[in-house]
């Protein structure tokens, strides 16, 4: 004969919980809550501690990590996020921009009354975890994460997610997930890309002899081991080229930020800016489509070093064509992979 369970052992109800919603999730890399060397330091050590984004053994990586990069490297990143910080809001201009795409997306998706957007940061602040769980609190039953890399990578978007996973095993209650793919190839992205670039030329004093494509690179050997980041660079490049009708021989694609001493994709961005303007080219453009937001590898390590570079080397125009950000075109290429994604649950 089964025992039935006392009634006194259940509560009288079960606490009442948001319910019926769908999240939308925008994840971006992050940035430093200040420049300070702490600050700096702190942000450095989550960052260069993912594994997903250094390779390394944690015998052979941790003390170069904690003895030398920690203590040499938040002073000089520090003055480099300085000269590109917005001081209005006392924050990176990454999370500035972030902030106004979720914003422009939710006035986008204004008609779908049971959609809530909000957006998180990999590292640093706001935390995924911490607006996964204010969504769950909206009653968010439904979750679409949205990595803002347009060309996947297991340093940026796989990482993303790692971390959203991980908020999820804290949950009594998961949510359901879905993570947008990337958009390298996708019409809209490409037009978008196109459109903006033809608007930024045309605001233009002179004519780019040649534009350089860059995007942010990686050590070879991440490519070799089947991250497919690199020849979705390379798709992005030639449907753009396409789209613009540009001669091939104007348009050259690079890769930048290269970090220690292994091998990254090649050619690289500050080699090839210098060369140009040794071989006599004088009018130089650089676009980076693989940035949702303009950020220091943009503002900084772009617009103000490797204008340098060309002009220290005899270059006499030089342009940095800014990112999509939350530009109209910018926040519609967004908008449709939402949409998209959310097909079957809105």
């Amino acid at each position: 004969m089964q025992r039935e369970t006392p009634a006194s052992t259940l509560p009288a109800a079960h606490p009442k919980v948001a319910h019926g919603k769908v999240g939308v999730l925008l994840l971006n890399l992050g940035t430093p809550d200040a420049t300070d060397y702490w600050s700096m330091r702190r942000y450095l050590k989550e960052f260069l501690s993912d594994a997903r984004v250094i390779e390394e053994p944690r015998w052979k990586w941790w003390p170069i990590l904690n003895l030398i990069i920690l203590t040499v490297r938040p002073g000089p990143k520090g003055r480099d996020y300085q000269s590109i910080w917005n001081r209005e809001r006392d924050e990176g201009p990454l999370k500035t921009i972030t902030r106004a795409q979720a914003e422009k997306l939710a006035a986008a998706l204004r008609e779908k009354p049971d959609v809530i957007v909000d957006w998180a940061m990999r590292y640093a602040n706001p935390t995924t975890a911490s607006r996964m769980q204010w969504l769950m609190s909206q009653g968010c039953e439904r979750i679409l994460i949205v990595p803002l890399y347009p060309q996947y990578a297991a340093a940026t978007t796989a990482t993303a997610c790692d971390q959203a996973f991980r908020a999820l095993m804290e949950m009594r209650w998961q949510p359901a997930i879905r993570v947008a793919p990337a958009w390298y190839d996708d019409p809209v992205y490409i037009e978008a890309l196109a459109a903006s670039m033809r608007r930024q030329l045309a605001k233009l004093d002179f004519e780019p002899e040649r534009v350089i494509v860059t995007f942010h690179g990686m050590p070879e050997k991440y490519y070799r081991q089947g991250d497919p980041y690199y020849d979705q660079c390379q798709v992005t490049t030639k449907l753009l080229q396409a789209a613009l009708g540009w001669d091939e021989a104007r348009w050259l694609t690079t890769f930048q930020s290269r970090f220690g001493n292994d091998v990254w994709l090649q050619p690289y961005t500050d080699e090839t800016v210098k060369r140009l303007a040794r071989e006599g080219v004088r009018r130089l453009a650089l676009v980076a489509p693989g940035f949702t937001a303009d950020c220091l590898e943009t503002l900084e390590e772009l617009d103000v070093e490797n204008r340098h570079y060309f002009m220290e080397n005899g270059g006499e125009k030089f342009a940095y064509l800014r990112a999509l950000n939350d530009d109209p075109e910018g926040v519609a290429v967004i908008e449709n992979v939402v949409r998209r994604e959310l097909q079957g649950w809105v």
